[in-house]
Formats: C-alpha cells, structure tokens, sequence
C-alpha cells in the first residue's frame, strides 16, 4: 500500500503552540539519549572501560552500515502498515518505543563491566548495548517522530514553526546533558606526580545516564499527549495505481532534493558530532580541566536559543537554504580561524566555539523544515508523499554522518598518538597526542561547514523560489485544480 497525494485534513483541534511544544518535547527525549550518547559513550569506553578508541569508531561505522536497512525498512513499515486508528500513524510508535529506547541507552553506560577482566567480552556488551539502542531502538521511534511534522500541518509556516521547536528541544537537551552533566560526571584526583587530574567517574556516569533514561521517557509522554496528526493520507494498493516499493525506492533516487540534502547531512553530521566527540578530550588535555566543557557547551548552546525568534524570520525573508549556506560559511571560517591562532586561554577560545556553534545552529534550527520541503518535492514529482520512509532515509544519512564522525574521532586520536591505557591509569598524554588534539578539533569541523554551506549554495535546488512554487502546485491539487508548472497535469 502507498499514500496519495491527496491528503484530507480530520476534525482535530486546529494547530497551536500546544503542538510545537508537544512537538519540542518529543526531541528533548530524543536527544535525552542521542546527545549523551555523542558527548559521553566514547569517553566512558575509552577512559573507564579501557576500549581502543578505533574499536570503538569502527562500532560507529559498522552500526551505520546495519542502519542502512533497519532505517529504511522502518520507514517502509511505518509507511506501509494497516492503521486501524486515523491520526495515529506516527504516535502509536511513540508510546511503543518510549521505554524500551530509555532502557537500552541506561544499559550502555553500566560501570560494573569496566571491573571485568577480559578484553573481547567489554567489547562485546558494548556493542550489543549500542546496537540495542541505535540500531533498533532508537530507530523505532525516531524515524516515526521525525516524520510527523508532515502531518501535524499543511501549512508551511506551521511546520517551520515546528522545526524551530524541534531544534530548540535538542539544544535544550544539550544543555541540560552537556552543560550540567560534565559538573557531575567528572572528579578531581591526584596523580603519581602529586598533580590535580581531571577524570571521568564511572560510577557517577552510569546514575547520570538512568536519570537522563527516565526523563526521556517523561518527554516522550508529554510529545504523545500534546501533538495531534490532522494531515490523514488515503491509502490505495498498487492494483489501484499505487507504486510497488522498487517503484518508490527508484524514484527517491531521481529526488535531487533528497539527495543533496543527504550530502549535506552528511558532512554537517560528520563536522558536528566529530566537534562534539572531541570536546571532551580537548577540555581534559588541552585546557588541563574536564569541568570547562560544562561552560562551554553552555556559551556553545544558549545564544543558539535566539534563533527560535531568529530562524523562521530568516527562513521566511532569504530562504531556508540560502541562510543556512551563509551561515555554514561563517561558523566554518570561525574554526579555522580558531586553528591558526592556537588560542590558549580557555575563555577566549569558548567565544570562537560560541560563534561557530550559533552559525551551525541556524543551518539545524532550519533543517527539519528541509525535509518537509524535501517531502513535498517527492509528492509534486510523483504524486505520492511516503514521508516515512523519505525521512528516513535522511535520518539514515545523518546517523552515517554521526559513524563517521565516531570512526574518525577513534581513528584519529589513534593517528596523533593518544593512549587509551595511559587514559584509563588516570595518566597523562604525550605533548604530541595533546596538539593532535587541538587540531583535530579545528580542522576537520572548519573544513566540513565549509563543504555543507557548498552543497546548499550551488547542489540543493530547494531555495525560497522553487518551494513557493511546490506548494502552490500541491494546493491546487488539493482544489481540484491545475497549476500550470505541475509535472503531472496532463498524465
């Protein structure tokens, strides 16, 4: 089965801010899990468990590659399977998944496995735990989360409205895990030299990630009961003139909206989450201080928070694409920047960090409206939405920006020398190792906003014009009547 193009709207309450907000809590639970997976999971495993760092890179990348099928057929699922309930396709994942996703991120930080004493069954528990989690798990319901704002509203301003909200759920989560969470997570001790050592505390992490488990559970709650679905799809079978799913999968290919915006997923994934792995590391080794990555993911994460009155201003007077390249352009220049001028003192450096982060945030404030975009350019092209699995097959490509990201970090902080033994002994790092470090951290995040901004400038062919021009076709449709650029009028 597969959705027309004709969507008619239900008897719901009309759209209001009691769904932003609803809409924002659910990525608050989402990012509950995903944020203290990319700011923690790797340093708990190489400072307290004692993995090799590119073990566990390679882990990111293999889960990646599994996600390729599990992202995607979970799109086709949600997409495909009989609804006996309308206006429920997308919520009835959220109240199924919500806890068994908060269980399977608690059990990938439990501190007892560092205490075991054989190498090949730490690495096991954390791989099956991270593929519990991401691959299954977390997939299960953020595929179907990410799709609903398609279905919240038909109104494009409604739904920049709630890619905002949805942006400003994940930073307020970033907050509340990368700016009070590394005040928790990290202790001061002295080493053999009789110095003050920064470290991460195993113990203290596995509490901080089942409190962070059960509120991701409570948000969740609060997205199911406060979001409404009013967009409800007809449902035909391929007899009746719906497509097969080679059909549909062939003609995601042929979406050069789609496309481009998984290359440049890709690359602000990798550029993001790579910046965000390594933040850790440079805090405790560069700056001498495990605790300063609590106020720098603040300066990071707050003025960001502007960009809810900021963002659909842009978006609305220069285009979504168009802010986002300049934006990329500038956060991607602030790093290198940053990088030639090897900043030394940790509160001067946290404003370059301020200033790169506000830019790669309006590019992510806007973004979650780029799919929407992208999902109305797949329905003018073809006649048929299946925002399922369009979703997730840009969620796909951004968790393959995350493995990469993860891989690198791992393979590079093996390139520069890092010890992850040295690590787990609570001793220090090679002065090499430290400026490998440093810039790792510039480098490789100032070149990939610069390939993203790229991308949108002259590869992504969204820009403020031709999405005007996509919802105009598409209301006509849904008035009977003929616009003049609609590729299908005369088949």
């Amino acid at each position: 089965m597969t959705q027309t193009s004709h969507p008619t709207l239900n008897n719901k309450r009309p759209f209001s801010l009691r769904d932003c907000f609803g809409y924002m809590f659910g990525d608050f639970g989402n990012d509950f899990t995903f944020i203290l997976q990319s700011t923690f999971f790797m340093l708990f495993y190489t400072n307290v468990v004692g993995i090799n760092p590119a073990h566990v890179g390679l882990l990111f990348l293999s889960a990646r590659i599994l996600d390729a099928f599990t992202d995607v057929g979970m799109g086709i699922i949600v997409d495909r399977l009989p609804l006996k309930r309308p206006g429920y396709k997308f919520k009835r994942w959220i109240m199924f998944m919500a806890i068994p996703v908060a269980l399977a991120s608690a059990m990938m930080y439990m501190s007892f496995v560092a205490s075991w004493e054989g190498y090949g069954s730490k690495l096991l528990w954390m791989c099956v735990t991270y593929f519990l989690w991401g691959s299954i798990c977390y997939t299960g319901i953020n595929i179907p989360y990410g799709s609903m704002s398609s279905v919240i509203s038909e109104d494009p301003d409604d739904r920049s409205k709630l890619s905002v909200f949805r942006s400003t759920g994940a930073n307020l989560a970033s907050i509340a895990i990368s700016t009070i969470m590394p005040l928790v997570v990290y202790i001061t001790i002295i080493d053999e030299a009789g110095k003050e050592m920064s470290v991460l505390s195993g113990p203290r992490m596995t509490i901080a990630a089942v409190i962070c488990s059960v509120l991701a559970v409570i948000c969740y709650g609060l997205c199911y009961v406060n979001v409404e679905e009013r967009v409800i799809s007809v449902t035909k079978n391929k007899s009746e003139g719906g497509t097969g799913i080679g059909q549909m999968l062939a003609s995601l290919v042929r979406n050069r909206g789609l496309l481009t915006l998984v290359l440049a997923a890709l690359f602000l994934l990798v550029s993001m989450m790579f910046l965000m792995g390594i933040l850790g590391y440079l805090c405790l080794y560069w700056f001498g201080d495990g605790k300063l990555q609590s106020p720098t993911n603040l300066v990071g994460i707050a003025p960001g928070l502007l960009l809810v009155v900021l963002a659909p201003i842009l978006g609305k007077k220069f285009g979504k694409a168009e802010s986002g390249a300049v934006a990329m352009l500038v956060g991607g220049g602030v790093l290198l920047l940053a990088f030639f001028l090897k900043v030394e003192n940790p509160w001067l450096w946290m404003a370059f960090y301020a200033v790169a982060m506000f830019c790669i945030n309006v590019f992510n404030y806007l973004v979650w409206a780029f799919i929407t975009d992208v999902i109305d350019l797949q329905d003018v092209q073809t006649g048929e939405r299946d925002d399922g699995t369009v979703y997730a097959v840009y969620s796909w490509a951004r968790k393959l920006g995350q493995a990469l990201a993860g891989w690198l970090l791992g393979a590079a902080l093996g390139w520069i020398g890092f010890d992850a033994a040295a690590a787990k002994a609570q001793a220090p790092q090679s002065q090499e190792a430290i400026n490998g470090i440093y810039t790792l951290a510039h480098i490789l995040p100032g070149v990939g906003c610069l390939i993203v901004a790229a991308v949108l400038f002259f590869l992504y062919p969204l820009k403020k014009k031709m999405v005007a021009r996509n919802v105009e076709i598409l209301h006509a449709r849904r008035e009977g009547q003929t616009h003049p650029e609609d590729p299908l009028a005369n088949r």
